[in-house]
């Protein structure tokens, strides 16, 4: 659009101009007005704040006086969210202006319906804590016993998007943002770029099963490149992508549009092809064998923290893979648990909408499996799937996450529109495409502090709801202070909702609860799959 641009006004200008002088006079007029929108047109492609406008120069500024028109309440209609409270403008809105700095409170109160089933709130008290008194920048140590290079991490972080999902500017904004916040930065399965290291960020390497960065000729798993590569002082911890929740059981797809020489450089890949990342791993076949690959990872990078990341489906497999940690005595540092409300540019529908359970369902599973085994303390827990608030963020914590990723929201801080095009390479924002003449208009520098703003706004507001409810540390922060209104008149505490299960308590077949006791007996440490045990 821009070189379309400037042929276009240049082509008028210049029309204007000889008609103004060999035909009439009265042209002048329409040259002026042509000149000042070119000289408008040029003002928008040399600004950096705004991309819409960048790409689009003059057309891009009908989106902004469109938001200008449209009714203020417009901005908090919804969209269906996943546990039925409402996705709103709002949410989207708030994002965008804590990334900007500038006011995020809303007037006349409460948007949402408090009455409606699936309502949710946080528990608050008469002593609130001092804002000033709190830790203004939880973390948490990632690195258990085995862990040479332990990790701290700041609670909250992006999630993995990859270096050809989104654009080279996208990716190094966000690794320039996590650098100026002190929080990290997960690279997706598309492997290391050049982009997340530019900056210097934290990073988290994701490894897929396609082995992007760190494969053979074969596709397969080549240990001396992802040994070279993970000792990198930017790599902070490796994790291993068992499974996506915006498609969990199918494996990525990169566009051949998106292939390209760059991204099949880094990728170890042929350029220009339809790239299809496998379902499943080839470098282990069993849980056991997977629990022996985190080892080898963590031998490999000189012990850094080493976990893997997955969406709960078949519960006997989860629980077969905690069985091969106990019968190995080898823990993965941490475990992200994803959910199937979290995105994606490239899914069928069928996956994103039916297949993989919900972020708190597994989180409240794989907490209560761990503590039961009395394997927690081995382990912490990342949380990952449409977290938009701070509210989220707690939610999440009350549950069993020891800290969170963000990936909408994180675009949303880049200038993500929500155009809905991540999978055509049109973003119109430069976000998700490999289009130079569309990158263009994210200005890096820009974006990296909108990123960190956002980070920075959204690690107040956390502390901010922790000191309403009285706690000074996320540790005190349990799920008898979040509420769920289950009816018109009866609300339940998530204690009541996702009752704790006691340290220890599973690990003899009596203290087993009824709920999980067929998902242990189908739980098998040298195979993968249910073996559809009935109980007596």
């Amino acid at each position: 659009m821009r070189v379309k641009f400037v042929l276009v006004s240049t082509v008028l200008l210049l029309v204007s101009l000889a008609l103004s002088i060999y035909l009439s006079s009265n042209w002048y007029v329409i040259f002026a007005i042509v000149f000042i929108l070119t000289v408008m047109g040029y003002v928008d492609m040399i600004q950096t704040r705004q991309s819409i406008r960048r790409i689009y120069p003059l057309l891009g500024r009908l989106r902004y006086v469109m938001e200008e028109l449209r009714p203020k309440m417009y901005q908090y209609f919804i969209e269906s969210d996943i546990d039925g409270r409402p996705f709103s403008r709002l949410d989207r809105s708030s994002i965008y202006q804590r990334a900007k700095n500038v006011r995020d409170t809303i007037p006349f109160g409460t948007q949402l319906d408090l009455y409606a089933e699936g309502y949710e709130w946080m528990c608050h008290s008469v002593a609130p804590r001092a804002f000033d008194t709190l830790n203004h920048d939880p973390r948490v140590k990632i690195g258990n016993k085995d862990c040479k290079q332990p990790y701290s991490s700041s609670i909250l972080n992006i999630s993995a998007m990859s270096f050809g999902s989104l654009s080279s500017n996208a990716i190094e904004a966000l690794n320039g943002g996590a650098k100026i916040g002190g929080f990290a930065h997960n690279t997706g399965e598309g492997g290391l770029s050049d982009y997340h290291l530019k900056h210097g960020g934290d990073i988290i390497w994701q490894i897929g099963t396609g082995y992007f960065g760190c494969r053979d000729e074969e596709g397969k798993f080549n240990p001396e490149l992802f040994a070279e590569k993970s000792k990198n002082p930017s790599v902070k911890m490796i994790e291993i992508k068992l499974s996506q929740g915006a498609k969990p059981g199918h494996g990525g797809i990169l566009p051949s549009s998106k292939n390209t020489e760059e991204i099949a450089r880094i990728r170890h890949i042929k350029p220009h092809t339809v790239v299809a990342s496998p379902p499943f791993h080839s470098a282990f076949n069993t849980p056991v064998e997977m629990i022996k690959f985190i080892k080898q990872l963590r031998d490999l990078s000189d012990g850094k923290p080493i976990g893997f990341k997955l969406c709960i489906g078949h519960k006997s497999e989860f629980i077969a893979i905690c069985k091969a940690m106990i019968h190995l005595d080898v823990y993965p540092d941490f475990i992200a648990i994803d959910g199937g409300e979290g995105g994606t540019g490239a899914a069928p529908p069928e996956f994103s909408n039916y297949v993989g359970a919900p972020m708190i369902d597994g989180l409240d599973f794989v907490h209560n499996i761990l503590n039961g085994l009395g394997i927690r303390d081995h382990i912490k827990i990342i949380a990952s799937g449409k977290i938009t608030s701070a509210f989220h963020v707690a939610r999440a914590m009350a549950l069993g996450a020891d800290a969170c990723y963000q990936a909408r929201a994180m675009m949303m801080a880049l200038g993500c529109i929500q155009a809905l095009i991540c999978n055509t390479n049109e973003c119109p924002s430069g976000v998700a495409t490999q289009k130079k003449e569309l990158a263009v208009g994210l200005v890096v520098k820009d974006k990296k502090a909108r990123v960190a703003e956002y980070h920075s706004k959204m690690l107040k507001n956390y502390v901010e709801l922790l000191g309403a409810s009285g706690l000074d540390e996320t540790k005190n922060l349990t799920r008898s202070h979040i509420y769920r209104r289950v009816s018109l008149n009866e609300m339940i505490t998530y204690e009541e909702l996702f009752p704790s299960i006691d340290i220890g308590s599973m690990l003899d077949d009596a203290g087993i609860p009824t709920k999980y006791k067929l998902d242990f007996a189908n739980a098998d440490m040298e195979s993968w799959g249910i073996k559809f045990h009935r109980l007596q």
